[in-house]
Parts: structure tokens; sequence; C-alpha cells
């Protein structure tokens, strides 16, 4: 999606694509409670699977992206695929005939393949990456793994209810839509930080919370910065890479991140013991504060400019 939307909109449109996901996040919760009144949790499976066939019809409808085609070597195709868009948006416009495009000179970099990653211009934005996706996703699956059990644990059973999973989601909505503003009204950097650092202080009273009144409030805190950051950090990542690796750039970088998924839910295993629930949930804290400084020390501003500005 990222190669299709116009510099100046990218970012937001990004931003708001990925906030579908609360919002599935919430229906996904709203039927759960449904079906569990009247059925076994089999068929919340079921029920919840049937909307990814939904993705074998939409397949069909998506055009490739032009700029991949070019990248092939076919230009035939990817002129195809832009003379169907420009036709489809003059004939929105009554038929007015479009602007002319204004060509942009950039200097090709001779680099391809795996190699791209780690070539120079880009080696310095994997190394930022790597660490924003592996720092961010251990904090938000660490805590998202534990934190039933550890607030049970302290007394708050309604952590284990769907409606309160439910509320403290509904954050989200607002969360990825001020996301999407800021984005490209402050710039990418900006936004990631707030969130991450926001995250990391709502996470910090979600576990200090004395009763259920300061743990919902802390965890609606904590699910706006949270869903704020992942609409970011997905309408972030493409940008960094040239078309030919830009797919391949985004997967290994959520694949770092999904390591950090998994390692963190055992840390906390051997943390609890040790430094107790403060001690978890200052390791939530500081790992979406290491995700934040690395993009302050290391990231690139790409708000408003076009891909190939960025990438070559």
């Amino acid at each position: 999606m990222s190669e299709f939307i116009p510099a100046k909109q990218r970012g937001r449109y990004i931003a708001l694509l990925e906030g579908f996901w609360p919002i599935g996040f919430v229906a996904s919760g709203l039927l759960t409670f449904a079906v569990l009144s009247v059925a076994d949790w089999r068929w919340v499976f079921i029920l919840q699977g049937v909307p990814a066939i939904f993705v074998l019809i939409v397949r069909r409808y998506v055009p490739e992206s032009p700029r991949w085609l070019a990248s092939r070597g076919d230009i035939a195709g990817a002129d195809k695929v832009m003379s169907d868009i420009e036709a489809k948006i003059s004939q929105r416009l009554d038929g007015a005939a479009l602007p002319a495009p204004s060509p942009q000179f950039v200097e090709a970099r001779n680099t391809r393949g795996l190699s791209t990653l780690f070539a120079a211009g880009y080696a310095q934005r994997t190394l930022m990456l790597w660490s924003l996706w592996f720092f961010a996703l251990l904090g938000f699956y660490g805590l998202t793994t534990w934190l039933g059990a550890l607030l049970q644990a302290k007394g708050f059973p309604v952590t284990k209810s769907v409606s309160y999973t439910i509320v403290i989601s509904l954050a989200g909505i607002p969360g990825f839509l001020t996301a999407a503003w800021l984005i490209e009204s402050l710039g990418r950097k900006p936004t990631l930080i707030g969130a991450l650092l926001g995250a990391a202080i709502a996470c910090y009273f979600y576990g200090a919370a004395a009763d259920q009144v300061q743990l919902i409030i802390a965890g609606l805190c904590m699910q706006f910065c949270a869903f704020g950051m992942w609409s970011a950090l997905y309408a972030y990542t493409p940008e960094l890479y040239p078309t030919h690796v830009r797919a391949t750039g985004t997967g290994f970088a959520s694949a770092v991140g999904r390591i950090g998924s998994l390692i963190d839910p055992s840390l906390i295993g051997f943390i609890l013991p040790a430094a107790g629930q403060s001690g978890v949930f200052a390791l939530g804290a500081g790992a979406f504060g290491l995700a934040a400084l690395a993009v302050l020390l290391l990231g690139e501003e790409t708000k408003g400019r076009t891909l190939e500005s960025i990438s070559h």
C-alpha cells in the first residue's frame, strides 16, 4: 500500500490502515463475548477464521505495485497499472485532465538483493529498525502474555474478563487516529518516540495500580499509546528501503521483533521471582524506552518525501 499513496498522505493512510487492527480487536472481543454466552471456545475460533476467506477474494482486485513492476523491468505492466489508476481518477473528476507528473531525478544506488539491508546508506536504518522492532515487541508482547496472571495475583480478577479487554482496547481507536494525524503534522520520529515513551510511562503506572479505577485508566493510556505505536511503526518501516527489498526489509525487521516477543515471556519468568512485579513492569517500560532511544539516535525523518528520494 505504501507504494501506491502520494508522499504527502502516505504516512497518514498507512497509519489509518494499520488502525483497523484495534477496530478488529474490539469487534473480536464483542464476538467472543456473544459466542461464549451460547457456545464453547471452539466456535469462537471457527467464526473468527471465516473472515480470512476475504483475503482470497480481495487479492483478485488489488493491482500489482507499479514501482515493483518497474524495478523488475516490466515497464509496460507498470504503465498499464498507472494508466488504469489515472483513468479511474479522471472519471471521478468528471473527465477532467490530470496534471502532468513532475519528473524526479535521484541518484541510483548499485545494490541488489539482501546485501542492500547492510549496504552503505541502509545499514544504519536496518540497525535502527531491528532495535526498534525488537524492543517494542519485547515490551508489548511480554506484558500482554503475563498481564492477566500478574494482575490477578494482585487481586484484580477483572483482568481475566472479556469485557475488561474490550473496554481498554477501545482506547486503541483514538490512539491510531491521533498517530495518523501526528505522523504527517509532526513527522514519523516524534510520533514514534512519543508513543513509545507514553507506553513506557503507562506501563509503569499499570503495574503500580492500587485499585481497579487506576488499573482501567492506566490500561486505557497504555492501549492508546501502544496502538499509536503500531500505526506509526508500520507506516515508517517500509519507507526506509528501496522497492526491490521493501517487503523483505520490512519482513526481516518484523521477524527480529518476533524474536523479542518470544524471549520476553520467558525472561519475565526469571525476573518475577527475583525482582517481583515491579521488576517485570520496569522491564516493559525499559524496553519501550530503548526502542524510543533507537529511533531518536538512528532514525531518519521521512515526512513528505517520495519513496525514491528516501531510498536512493
